[in-house]
């Protein structure tokens, strides 16, 4: 249940005057997430404008000065919420959940093996055979099988990058559309993964020291989540769990010891949620034996994200000068996320390990480059089935 209290509208996180229905005399000011539930009995007293459809549209300068400010589609929900957790906690489950309750986007979490289709569905790992050794796919299957291979430390690092474009996505969407989004993990807990390969002697020390250079080189540009959900479960609950479901690879896996997860749980206890809690609310949950999303609805309803300002360190990323530098930091989020994707790409000059041969990449580069669906943009590829090429031109 959300308490109304009568106040002064606050523009510091972006504050909605609410009319409750059956008292229009009466103005009020949520200070925190609702569920949808509580928002249908809600009448707002001006009506948000409709999302800016940035998918489609290009949000550049000229189109800042005649949209609508940004704030103007910002309320209440509009909010970016984080479930993390250790393998087998339930965290798609309950972000799942949970953005269905709050009328929120929800963002599955990102994976090596999505990546290995290309935009018309082909597989690429059937193009392996023609590839050197080391182009060939590797993806969280094989991890599992190998997770000593050099291929490990590749991995690891494109799934940062894969976390970093998916938490661009997520900002955009917010900004755009004034629709909150629940990540299945993110991208600042990625480390997390790194130092459990370290400490397992997956990758060497030299591989950790250049993904922390990537790290510190782009995470700054990204704001870190309102809220933290840590879904708290024993480790020798998650061996159980992961035996109970006996995934082929996984459960006689190098990487599903209970060293390995016990590793992983250090991480996040002793460095994760340290330190995200300076800088987000969190919420932490003993989730051995799972709860309803009834409780985590409530729990979130009654966090005040208002009571903190400019001058403080929680929520800082949230708190912007003035409307244009709303405005400026949508633009970033939308139409510049191949700039902000450079920033993940350091030298790795001090880790040659990580590095493929020139000639090796030229085999990869010429297979990939005529692989079907892979030889022109998406809808000119005629060995993908794309017609009427010249009525596109």
């Amino acid at each position: 249940m959300v308490a109304f209290n009568l106040c002064k509208i606050s523009s510091k996180l972006f504050g909605k005057v609410l009319v409750v229905a059956g008292q229009k005399s009466q103005q009020f000011s949520l200070r925190g997430i609702t569920s949808k539930t509580m928002r249908h009995r809600i009448e707002t007293s001006t009506p948000k404008p409709a999302p800016f459809p940035y998918k489609e549209t290009s949000y550049n300068f000229l189109r800042a000065l005649v949209d609508y400010p940004t704030t103007s589609r910002l309320d209440e929900n509009s909010k970016l919420i984080v479930v993390d957790g250790l393998p087998t906690a339930g965290k798609g489950a309950l972000a799942k959940e949970l953005a269905d309750e709050l009328d929120m986007a929800y963002l599955e979490a990102p994976t090596i093996a999505k990546t290995l289709f290309n935009e018309y569905g082909f597989d690429l790992r059937k193009l392996d055979s023609k590839l050197p050794l080391d182009c060939r796919s590797y993806d969280e299957i094989d991890f599992l099988k190998n997770p000593k291979s050099v291929k490990a430390a590749r991995m690891q690092i494109k799934l940062f990058q894969l976390r970093f474009k998916q938490y661009i996505d997520a900002l955009a969407h917010i900004l755009n559309t004034g629709q909150g989004v629940v990540l299945n993990r993110s991208v600042f807990s990625d480390f997390v993964f790194m130092q459990g390969m370290v400490t397992q002697g997956f990758v060497s020390r030299n591989v950790q020291s250049y993904y922390y250079q990537m790290k510190n080189n782009s995470l700054f540009q990204l704001w870190r989540p309102h809220l933290v959900i840590y879904l708290d479960v024993p480790v020798e609950v998650v061996r159980s769990r992961i035996e109970a479901r006996n995934r082929a690879n996984e459960k006689d896996s190098p990487a599903s010891t209970t060293a390995y997860l016990e590793s992983l749980d250090k991480a996040y206890k002793q460095e994760y949620l340290k330190s995200m809690s300076n800088h987000s609310e969190m919420l932490v949950y003993d989730w051995a034996v799972p709860s309803n999303v009834e409780t985590v609805v409530e729990d979130v309803e009654r966090i005040n994200f208002e009571q903190y300002g400019q001058h403080d360190t929680k929520l800082e990323d949230w708190c912007r000068i003035d409307e244009w530098d709303w405005n400026n930091s949508r633009r970033t989020f939308s139409t510049q996320q191949e700039t902000l994707m450079q920033f993940t790409n350091v030298p790795a000059i001090s880790c040659p390990e990580i590095l493929i041969d020139g000639e090796d990449i030229k085999v990869f580069e010429k297979v990939m480059n005529n692989a079907p669906g892979n030889k022109y943009a998406k809808g000119f590829n005629a060995d993908a089935g794309d017609t009427s090429l010249l009525f596109k031109m």
